[in-house]
């Protein structure tokens, strides 16, 4: 395919009323910024910049309008492009041609390339929403990747259902929905169906829910005859609401990976390793890491395994509480399992609701004669 076939193609491309559909926002901040004379011009006067625009829009024969610069003195001679000089161009990206393009862009040009990359910033495959769960964190989350959070009105109506509204094109999208259940429980949760629900409804290609704290994560199992497993339930909710995946932190059981189904993944964070750095700076003497219940001997287990490996720690203690409930959130007798004299005790949970189970471990291991207790 000589050069003048290819730019005949790319020159068609911009012509057809359909081209705005092609590549959705990038093209119509292209088209948007100059008139169609001035197009005629760039294209004409320079082949590096309508490779730069090719790039910009996802064309797959960016590369081919590359070579458009040395037309000349090139197309009777059938050489490879890449042996001919140093003018052939690899661009798939607008930064890698400007990065390896040997002239400088004309203000024009620059202004052109200034609002490819704001649409790409603003319209690229990755969109990312909030609820009113943690926005503060899904702002934080944007800023790191680089890219705007997504437009969208979560709120309520007069009477107190949850009113949604997603103001961006995610068609054929990749979303992610950055939502903890965390109180107000039943109102976050709600967000978050009918946030996977509008964007299912609005023909996003992929879903994938962030939640880093699980509500309803308490009731596992059935402890006792005639209560729900609260957390399967959640699960199946969520699941047919139709997620793709979904990313939570610090799962109060394991097991709450398997109440989804195989067509949804679940990636379960370990939040601790957070606190062995914080753990680890410290001057401690004779560490025992505590769990303060019979379920999280496992994690304790990894936090003393993550600690001793980083900062080679080998006389690492373990020990566990086993606590007897009159009710929930009341605590009624804890128990010590291990050895915690003269030692300074890390009690590791995931959740802390009322801090009645931190407070009384605690109390229990000073009584064993404890150094100090960190949590």
């Amino acid at each position: 395919m000589n050069c003048a076939s290819v730019l005949s193609r790319s020159r068609l491309l911009f012509t057809k009323p359909a081209v705005a559909s092609v590549r959705g926002t990038a093209s119509r901040a292209f088209f948007s910024s100059s008139a169609a004379t001035q197009q005629d011009k760039a294209w004409n006067k320079n082949a590096k910049f309508a490779s730069m625009a090719a790039a910009t829009l996802g064309i797959s024969s960016a590369a081919a309008v590359a070579l458009c610069d040395a037309q000349s003195s090139q197309e009777h001679e059938q050489k490879d492009p890449k042996t001919t000089g140093s003018s052939y161009v690899y661009a798939t990206s607008p930064e890698e041609f400007l990065k390896q393009s040997p002239q400088s862009l004309t203000a024009e040009e620059e202004r052109l390339e200034r609002a490819a990359l704001k649409a790409k910033k603003h319209g690229g495959g990755l969109k990312l929403f909030s609820g009113n769960g943690n926005l503060a964190l899904s702002l934080e989350i944007a800023k790191t990747l680089g890219i705007n959070l997504g437009k969208a009105t979560v709120g309520q109506f007069a009477d107190g259902e949850v009113n949604v509204q997603i103001h961006e094109n995610v068609r054929g999208k990749d979303v992610y929905v950055i939502q903890p259940t965390c109180p107000p429980v039943n109102n976050n949760l709600m967000e978050l169906l009918l946030m996977v629900s509008t964007l299912n409804r609005a023909s996003a290609r992929r879903i994938t829910v962030v939640i880093p704290y699980y509500g309803y994560a308490r009731q596992d199992r059935k402890m006792q005859a005639r209560v729900p497993i609260s957390a399967a339930d959640t699960a199946r909710l969520m699941e047919a609401m139709g997620i793709d995946r979904v990313i939570a932190v610090d799962l109060h059981c394991g097991q709450i990976q398997g109440f989804f189904g195989p067509r949804v993944p679940v990636d379960n964070l370990d939040g601790g390793i957070v606190g062995i750095d914080h753990f680890g700076s410290k001057d401690l003497h004779n560490p025992v890491i505590v769990s303060p219940d019979a379920g999280g001997v496992y994690r304790a287990k990894k936090f003393k395994e993550g600690l001793a490996h980083r900062y080679e720690m080998s006389d690492i203690g373990l020990a566990m509480i086993i606590k007897q409930r009159a009710r929930a959130g009341t605590v009624d007798k804890m128990d010590l399992v291990g050895d915690v004299k003269d030692c300074d005790c890390i009690l590791v949970d995931d959740m802390i609701d009322t801090a009645g189970t931190i407070c009384k471990a605690a109390a229990v291991l000073k009584e064993k004669g404890a150094r100090n207790h960190l949590q």
